[in-house]
């Protein structure tokens, strides 16, 4: 009694008949623990910090007939052990982590007359355990011709007891035991669902397991692009079920999915999509599966070809002359910071959008700009990734020509600067949208003249900066913030920059 025990000594007496080791620290039983000692009859390991009992733990002890195991920490039962304990009647495993019984975990003790399995985490039981123990499927006049203890005990008490359908055919056997078995106390009680938590089992009534049935009002959904779209389906089934969304044979992770408890067997599962994209048209799954089996119901998703109106804010009247430069001025960690400059007297009043994403991706982020706002951080950048910015009016899609394309460098090893993790190179330098048409922008189609001009009119502003450290790793920024991007310059230096790329336009009228 409460000494450090590590392990169960190996020389014990072999005329031994009951062996009491208790609050000893022991965290395993191990295969032949006792097999020296055959004549063991009692055997109390209680209060111990045993967490795993072999299969071959009670090999040799054909004479046990009471095994105490309260207050271990065993979270499972290797029950097949029992086979080496056919006089076995007193099995105590109150005060442990036991979570299942298998439905033939009793099949090997015959002559068990005292289980107790209170105060463990047991919340699901078959019917089946019991009705296969030999025990109860002998007949009374059986036992007491064979001399057998007349009343067989049963604990059960104490258990988190999960009463739903799963749960239906153990409340029922509680309901009709009846002497010679006797339950230690009758008044089980449900822990879940929260609609039965605190009711005990003869009060309450379960409904049998249904496999699940899924559902949707609208299957053929038709909105305009940018529009919200909200996907919902119904799902019956008992017990409670998964639902999962899939799109395309894909597990959906990227959009908001909620669900709503409509009654105890119905929930409600939305997929919201903020704004609709081309990308976005497809079909849709709703999956919904339990341990009985899985349901599902489609919705397609089509967007209508004519664009949505835009929004009722102010914007632009036709006659307003709005040049909106776009340009890339600063590079964080992880990514760059965009600024743009519209020159018109009520910039107050313009909402604008900001779609980004990879440039060879049909589906874009959509950002949608508050009225007096002139900048944005593009954060979360991946290494070695071409990606491509656009800011159009709200609610107006991208032109081609009117978009920023930069690609991000690979990592750099830790040890040297943060701020040079990821090495940003533009590849279209700036754009120009203008309201209305009639404006200078550079355009993928002009690339190549547009970067020798960027990189030009950079050259220039650095003979006139002394001492000014430049951290950043990508040469073409302060070129894209000037006014007079891919429009008239000095001759010379116009020509010389033609010439490393001709056959090259640096502009285009719209």
């Amino acid at each position: 009694m409460e000494s450090s025990m590590g392990q169960i000594p190996s020389d014990l007496p072999q005329d031994f008949t009951k062996i009491q080791i208790e609050k000893c620290h022991l965290a395993e039983l191990l295969p032949g623990s006792f097999s020296r000692a055959g004549a063991l009859e009692f055997l109390w390991l209680n209060f111990n910090e045993i967490t795993v009992m072999s299969i071959g733990s009670l090999e040799g002890l054909a004479n046990l007939t009471e095994l105490r195991l309260q207050g271990n920490k065993l979270t499972s039962v290797p029950w097949a052990a029992f086979q080496h304990t056919p006089k076995l009647k007193i099995l105590d495993l109150k005060n442990n982590s036991l979570d299942v019984v298998p439905e033939n975990a009793l099949r090997h003790l015959s002559a068990l007359t005292y289980l107790d399995l209170s105060f463990n985490q047991l919340s699901i039981v078959s019917k089946e355990v019991f009705i296969n123990w030999p025990l109860y499927r002998a007949a009374e006049k059986t036992w007491k011709k064979e001399g057998l203890i007349s009343n067989v005990v049963l604990g059960l008490h104490n258990n988190p007891w999960l009463c739903d359908c799963r749960l239906k055919g153990f409340v029922e056997f509680t309901r009709m035991v009846s002497p010679p078995i006797i339950l230690m106390n009758s008044y089980l009680m449900c822990s879940g669902p929260a609609s039965k938590a605190g009711r005990f089992f003869h009060k309450t009534q379960l409904k049998t397991c249904m496999k699940p049935r899924a559902s949707a009002v609208e299957t053929n959904i038709t909105l305009p692009l940018g529009e919200k779209a909200t996907l919902t389906c119904f799902v019956t089934a008992r017990p409670a079920t998964s639902i999962q969304w899939m799109y395309n044979l894909k597990r959906l992770r990227q959009f908001a999915v909620t669900e709503t408890h409509i009654d105890e067997d119905t929930v409600t599962s939305q997929l919201v999509i903020d704004s609709l994209h081309f990308a976005d048209q497809g079909l849709y799954t709703c999956m919904a599966n339990n341990f009985i089996g899985n349901a599902s119901v489609n919705i397609t998703v089509n967007i209508s070809s004519v664009p949505p109106l835009p929004a009722p804010v102010p914007m632009l009247s036709s006659n307003e002359n709005a040049d909106i430069d776009i340009r890339i001025t600063k590079q964080t960690v992880y990514g760059v910071m965009l600024e743009w400059s519209p020159a018109t007297d009520n910039q107050a009043e313009i909402w604008f959008t900001i779609h980004f994403g990879k440039y060879d991706s049909p589906k874009k982020e959509m950002i949608s700009i508050d009225p007096g706002i002139n900048s944005y951080s593009l954060s979360d950048l991946l290494p070695i990734t071409k990606y491509e910015v656009c800011l159009t009016l709200r609610n107006h899609p991208p032109r081609e020509g009117r978009c920023i394309v930069f690609m991000t460098g690979s990592d750099i090893s830790e040890l040297e600067q943060r701020e040079r993790l990821i090495h940003i190179t533009v590849i279209v330098c700036a754009m120009v949208l203008a309201i209305p048409a009639g404006m200078f922008a550079c355009t993928p189609e002009a690339r190549c003249s547009c970067m020798n001009r960027c990189l030009d009119l950079w050259k220039e502003q650095t003979l006139h900066v002394e001492g000014k450290e430049r951290q950043e790793t990508f040469d073409s920024l302060e070129a894209a913030s000037d006014k007079g991007m891919c429009t008239e310059d000095k001759p010379k230096k116009r020509r010389k920059s033609e010439e490393r790329c001709t056959g090259s336009s640096a502009a285009h009228l719209y």
